[in-house]
């Protein structure tokens, strides 16, 4: 470290002068994190077939996001060994910085070359590896600024800090899902890199001013692997634990809270909002819970209890048990072929945000000073490897919930056996299904054209035709008669008795949203929510007013960028469509999905009551 840096604080009661400089860099970074991952599950769900690839379902696009932040707050153990084993933590993140600009370049280049999957995977791969390796160092960084004259202002500052963090946020949050949806995944992603940039920028600009406390590997090592360092560590993994099933909870807004926002009613005042810009409304509410908290909430909560860091937590977790159940009681209306408000998920942001300010930044702090003096940027990471281990939870339900389609299967099973040069000419493949032999009820039938698949023929069509045809046309009955907010789903006792399937299952009627309705049954091996199930779904778009006119009209073109790429807009649609498919779906739908998270939490928060009472404070200063 040149010694022209400065390496401890200066005796001031006031602010450290670097300061601004962290806190404009981490403004501008959270923009561009905060926008890119606002785009991202909409982009993955409906933009990758423009580019040339496959669209994912809902549960794969949330496993996929949950996956990607899992990464990104995974890598901060590797960012605070490189600062406190290396490099120290300016150069850390002025380095890791530049890595996460390369990723969101990647990201802007999509498509580029005909390529999609390796743009994508290699931009999330460098954004999840600089955005998360500069982290702990940030927030280590922030800390090390203060001295024992100053030390009063924490609070204050990791106040300011997250203040500015949703400042951020708030601005992405609204601008690039509507970039998205107007200009494309070229400028949603592109831009984000630019403020990464900007990002990095301030905070070079800011290291004169800046205390650098230089890497002492030496002293790193000790003092982790001392019966100080060892038993903070032991003590923080637990409180780690709990938080990271908030974690779990919170970091689906950018996923299924989005994908449930499709079907709600997205008018806020007269005001036609995107469903990806729905999250800016938890930065927005940050922005007044900060000061609402900070000089109001605790200073009247404690004239009559003390409350300490931990139970600011346990009565986050409590309030995000009550933010889920909000959002099961709406998926309940969903489920019965409603159109809530999408005020029902407002509220649940407005408690869930509350949650937040006594869970996140609390134990940041906390973490803060319950760590020793060299380890703290690797307690840091710590407390974000919480948040990876939330959406890795994530992750993995999402996963494990979905229903594999066994037509895919078995095509690339018998594809792997073709002799070479099958590609050549055109071919059928008869494919046998779930009792494994051809010429029944239940075969597939592949056809491939110039090495690719054609498409697949799939018994369930002939199956399932004529009751979704039934159901169609009560839908379309409905249409030409009900009001513009009626639903157009028809109860089960309207829709009757549809009959049985072929291995003599009864076919079932199922309302999934307002604009969407299932027709099914359990398949050849006559048990539901198998990879066997019979499906037919129906698709309702009707006929929709144009929307207001607003004075962004003046920046935006004529139509979406999915229209002018040859992807027809599901707004645009009119009257009804039918798909089928064998298999796909997943095991926990509708409301089923929002109360299984919800008695997660409510057992965490429970579990978190007695280690509250045994965990004992101690607090550790920089200087």
């Amino acid at each position: 470290m040149a010694t022209s840096y400065r390496t401890t604080p200066t005796e001031t009661k006031g602010m450290p002068s670097g300061i601004p400089f962290i806190i404009s860099n981490e403004a501008a970074e959270r923009f561009s994190f905060y926008g890119m991952k606002a785009a991202l599950a909409i982009f993955l769900a409906n933009y990758l077939v423009a580019l040339g690839g496959d669209n994912l379902n809902e549960a794969a696009a949330t496993s996929y996001v949950s996956y990607f932040n899992s990464a990104v707050y995974l890598t901060p153990i590797l960012g605070a060994f490189l600062a406190d084993l290396f490099y120290g933590k300016y150069r850390t993140i002025i380095t890791l910085s530049i890595v996460y600009c390369l990723g969101h370049l990647s990201l802007a280049m999509m498509g580029v070359g005909g390529m999609v999957e390796v743009w994508l995977l290699s931009g999330l791969g460098l954004i999840a590896l600089g955005a998360g390796g500069i982290k702990p160092c940030v927030s280590a960084h922030v800390g090390d600024q203060f001295g024992k004259s100053n030390q009063h202002l924490l609070t204050r500052i990791f106040n300011i800090f997250y203040f500015s963090i949703n400042a951020g946020a708030i601005v992405s949050n609204l601008l690039i899902p509507w970039v998205l949806k107007w200009y494309g995944p070229h400028w949603a992603f592109g831009i984000p890199g630019v403020l990464m940039a900007l990002a990095t920028l301030f905070f070079w600009m800011g290291r004169r001013r800046f205390i650098h406390v230089p890497a002492n590997p030496g002293e790193f090592l000790r003092e982790l692997f001392s019966a100080e360092g060892l038993k903070a560590v032991g003590k923080l993994t637990p409180l780690y634990l709990f938080v990271a099933i908030f974690w779990c909870l919170f970091d689906q807004t950018a996923s299924s809270l989005v994908f449930q926002a499709e079907k709600m009613d997205l008018n806020i005042l007269g005001i036609e909002v995107l469903p990806s810009q729905i999250q800016a409304f938890n930065p927005f509410l940050i922005l007044i819970f900060i000061p609402l908290f900070t000089l109001v909430i605790y200073p009247t909560v404690n004239r009559f209890i003390n409350f300490t860091p931990l139970r600011k937590i346990g009565t986050g977790l409590a309030l995000m048990v009550v933010s889920f159940a909000v959002l099961a009681w709406a998926q309940e209306a969903i489920d019965r072929g409603e159109t809530p408000s999408v005020g029902w998920q407002l509220l649940s942001y407005l408690i869930f945000t509350a949650a937040e300010i006594l869970i996140s930044i609390v134990c940041l702090e906390f973490s803060y000073t319950q760590a020793p003096r060299r380890i703290k940027s690797l307690i840091m990471a710590f407390f974000l490897v919480s948040v990876s281990i939330g959406n890795a939870i994530t992750g993995l339900i999402n996963g494990y919930i979905q229903i594999p389609e066994p037509a895919q299967a078995q095509l690339e099973a018998a594809v792997a056996k073709l002799e070479p040069g099958w590609e050549q000419s055109p071919r059928s493949i008869a494919l046998p299904g779930f009792d494994g032999v051809t010429g029944t009820e239940d075969d597939f039938m592949a056809r491939l054209k110039n090495g690719e698949l054609d498409e697949i023929e799939l018994p369930v069509e002939n199956i399932l035709k004529s009751p979704a045809e039934k159901v169609e046309a009560l839908v379309l009955q409905r249409m030409a008669a009900t009001g513009e907010n009626e639903t157009l789903a028809p109860s089960p006792e309207q829709v009757g008795d549809l009959g049985t399937d072929p291995w003599g299952n009864p076919i079932e009627y199922r309302i999934i949203s307002a604009k969407k309705l299932q027709v099914r049954s359990a398949g050849p091996d006559k048990t539901a929510g198998t990879q066997w199930d019979q499906v037919a779904e129906l698709t309702i778009t009707p006929p929709s007013a144009p929307p207001a006119k607003s004075w962004m009209d003046a920046f935006r073109p004529s139509s979406p960028w999915l229209d002018r790429h040859g992807v027809q807009n599901q707004d645009e649609v009119s009257a009804t469509k039918i798909s089928y498919q064998v298999g796909g779906g997943t095991r926990l739908e509708g409301a089923a999905y929002f109360w299984f998270f919800t008695k997660l939490m409510a057992v965490t928060a429970i579990l978190f009551i007695p280690f509250a009472f045994v965990y004992r404070p101690r607090t550790y200063m920089q200087h």
